[in-house]
């Protein structure tokens, strides 16, 4: 990788408003109560960990929500965050195969397949007989898919059914990325990128949190499909950027900035404002394919007055997402200005015997 230069986090072009529900603060101290309650991280760090401002980012994307939506919200970005961190640890680790019996225990779980059964001689499982279910990682992860799919309709429960074990794979992908002498392609990585974004489960439950209907034949409509991937691309690439000094110094490739710099043979400034103008652009997408969208509803058929109202609404969440999203990483975290994580350590917080515990 080049080397890491110093430079600044540019104003991104987002124009779109972003306001916080009064039920931040309180919502990140209750994730943050829950996760180590339920052994997800080290009790003595929790306040580094309540640094990251999971509360604040739920308030900002599910702003006027039922508050035990909006804490059920910032809970599963909690956990989300404790997986991305020990997904990595285990990669770094040498222990990436350690992983795939808790994915797949998660990917069961969501589908709602019922847990293999207990082996001959078992690991401590739960009641269902899944030894890797015990572990605190995955049986938090059952806790909260079960409470979030009971607050959605049949028709937000099958997207985030599908959403779910594709954020799974995606991480595989991504752990392959950092093999050795390894690199992927650019538009391989984008792709990647918008599953491990962990951010299509996410969206699933804000819609369901502000009844948002949006009917299959809307919703498979590739002028609003293409309208979330550029919301997703906008997010994702402007969190590779904060995230980049972290990243960098663990070795990790799964950057658009380092990968530019990579391919391109940039500085890695420079390439932080490449990543500026793809973003510019992809915004500018975004309003030309929301300015379309009307028209494009009509030649599908699509004059069900709700099911227009519902896609408007999806398309202002896009836009509280992009802007939530950077006003939280510049405002409300701590993640990656964290001194000991920006130098490739493990936070206070992470539990490096998680994966292990029984």
């Amino acid at each position: 990788m080049p080397h890491l230069d110093p430079f600044t986090v540019p104003e991104f072009h987002l124009p779109f408003e972003n306001s916080k529900d009064p039920g931040a603060d309180r919502a990140n101290a209750e994730a943050t109560a829950w996760a180590v309650e339920r052994g997800l991280i080290e009790a003595e760090a929790s306040e580094q960990f309540a640094g990251i401002g999971f509360g604040h980012l739920a308030a900002r994307v599910d702003r006027g929500a039922p508050y035990e939506r909006l804490l059920l919200l910032a809970q599963w970005m909690a956990w989300s965050f404790v997986l991305d961190d020990q997904h990595d640890l285990l990669i770094r680790a040498g222990r990436v195969d350690d992983w795939q019996p808790l994915s797949d225990a998660m990917a069961r779980h969501v589908s709602g397949a019922p847990a293999d059964p207990a082996p001959a001689d078992p690991a401590p499982a739960n009641a269902a007989g899944d030894p890797a279910r015990a572990n605190p990682l995955v049986a938090s992860f059952a806790e909260l898919c079960d409470r979030i799919l009971a607050g959605m309709s049949p028709l937000i429960q099958a997207r985030y059914r599908r959403h779910v074990p594709r954020m799974l794979r995606s991480l595989d992908e991504e752990a392959a990325n950092r093999r050795p002498g390894h690199r992927p392609a650019v538009e391989e990585y984008v792709l990647t990128r918008r599953h491990s974004s962990q951010l299509l489960p996410m969206m699933d439950m804000v819609e369901a949190d502000q009844g948002v209907e949006v009917p299959d034949g809307a919703d498979a409509a590739p002028e609003l499909r293409e309208l979330l991937w550029s919301a997703v691309d906008v997010i994702s690439w402007g969190n590779d950027v904060f995230s980049l000094p972290k990243e960098y110094s663990c070795g990790d490739t799964n950057n658009l900035a380092a990968l530019l710099a990579d391919w391109h043979g940039l500085t890695l400034p420079d390439a932080v404002r490449a990543v500026e103008g793809r973003i510019r652009d992809r915004v500018e997408e975004f309003l030309a394919a929301s300015r379309a969208l009307p028209a494009a509803l009509d030649a599908l058929g699509v004059t069900d007055p709700a099911a227009r109202t519902a896609v408007r609404h999806r398309v202002r969440c896009y836009e509280e997402w992009m802007a939530g999203t950077d006003l939280w990483q510049r405002h409300d975290c701590t993640r990656y200005r964290d001194e000991r994580f920006a130098a490739g350590l493990e936070a206070a917080y992470t539990r490096p015997d998680l994966v292990s515990v029984a």
